[in-house]
């Protein structure tokens, strides 16, 4: 990251692609580190996620028609009965440890990215030794955010429900019934990136500055104003790539067991290639917005102050304070 504050703001769409991917070639090494240790984990565990998840949903399927055929009360019909009900808590708890080792890991990820992006910004020395000492110390952080964003998002679709609600009793049946469904269908998938957008801003937030949690999703809704509609159309491309990623390893691999291992195992390493590669530079981008939003707003970093609460100082992780981060305000 060699532009100047000033430059920052000027960033567009394809500019802070362009950035970032010279942000991660000329820093190849260290993110090829963070993306074996971390990255690539956190890609595997969600690819094999969904072979397992397919592998449980057709044994319950097949398990649950035989039962449909079987007459109950008969021996048959309460060992399949006691079967389908192991394997529902088997799936559970499965799905319990998915959701588990992929929060940590996705969580991690964002403190090693995010903590390296700053010491480049900052042109501090850079190890990955040091960048894994870090990253446990920021998490509780991260985890703290993350748990606030998913509070909102969960009051959010409830009161999503409460309007489909009144959409379905008031108008549902009447000829405006489905021109109306159709806004807020819209509506409720714009607010839902929209809280996305925000989400992924404070995480690097929560890294970089001593707020975290609600406070930290308060200053990126302050921040990411003026830069709304490209960081949406940035994470919206990036969702669609994570998209088709995920439809060609369902169809090609999960799905595709007519086409033999053979097949299959390259499909699989491609795709689990692409998804670490679109996870990283998803990533990176996150935490460059930052900085172009940080610029646009004309709240220029002290970069020797951001180098010193990013050291490790006495065993503790040391956030970056908001005098640190909004220092004096430049005009132009």
């Amino acid at each position: 990251m060699d532009r100047e504050q000033e430059e920052m703001q000027f960033l567009g769409f394809f500019g802070i692609y362009l950035e970032s991917y010279k942000v991660i070639f000329a820093w190849r090494k260290i993110f090829s580190k963070i993306t074996l240790s971390l990255i690539l984990p956190l890609s595997f565990i969600y690819l094999v996620h969904m072979e397992v998840y397919n592998l449980f949903n057709r044994k319950i399927s097949h398990n649950k028609n035989e039962l449909e055929h079987t007459r109950s009360g008969t021996v048959k019909y309460e060992k399949l009965t006691d079967l389908i009900s192991n394997e529902w808590a088997y799936f559970w708890l499965f799905k319990a440890v998915y959701f588990t080792l992929h929060f940590i890991f996705a969580l991690l990820s964002t403190a090693a990215v995010v903590y390296t992006i700053a010491c480049i910004y900052t042109a501090r020395e850079l190890t990955f030794g040091k960048v894994m000492s870090v990253v446990p110390k920021v998490w509780k952080r991260l985890m703290v955010t993350f748990l606030c964003a998913f509070v909102a998002i969960f009051f959010y679709h409830i009161a999503v429900f409460v309007v489909f609600i009144f959409w379905a009793l008031s108008i549902g049946r009447s000829h405006l019934g489905f021109p109306v469904l159709y806004v807020l269908l819209i509506l409720y998938l714009a607010g839902l990136l929209y809280l996305t957008v925000i989400w992924h801003l404070a995480s690097v937030v929560s890294v970089l500055e001593e707020v975290y949690g609600f406070q930290a999703m308060s200053k990126s809704v302050n921040l990411i104003k003026g830069k709304l509609l490209v960081a949406i159309a940035i994470f919206l491309t990036l969702s669609v790539s994570l998209w088709i990623v995920h439809f060609a390893y369902r169809r090609l691999v999960v799905q595709g067991s007519n086409m033999g291992m053979a097949t299959r195992v390259p499909f699989a390493v491609t795709c689990l290639s692409l998804l670490s590669m679109l996870n990283l530079y998803g990533l990176v981008i996150q935490t460059v917005i930052y900085f172009v939003c940080k610029s646009y707003h004309h709240e220029n970093i002290d970069k020797s102050a951001l180098s010193d609460h990013l050291e490790v100082y006495l065993g503790e992780y040391v956030p970056l304070k908001a005098k640190d981060v909004q220092l004096e305000q430049y005009h132009v």
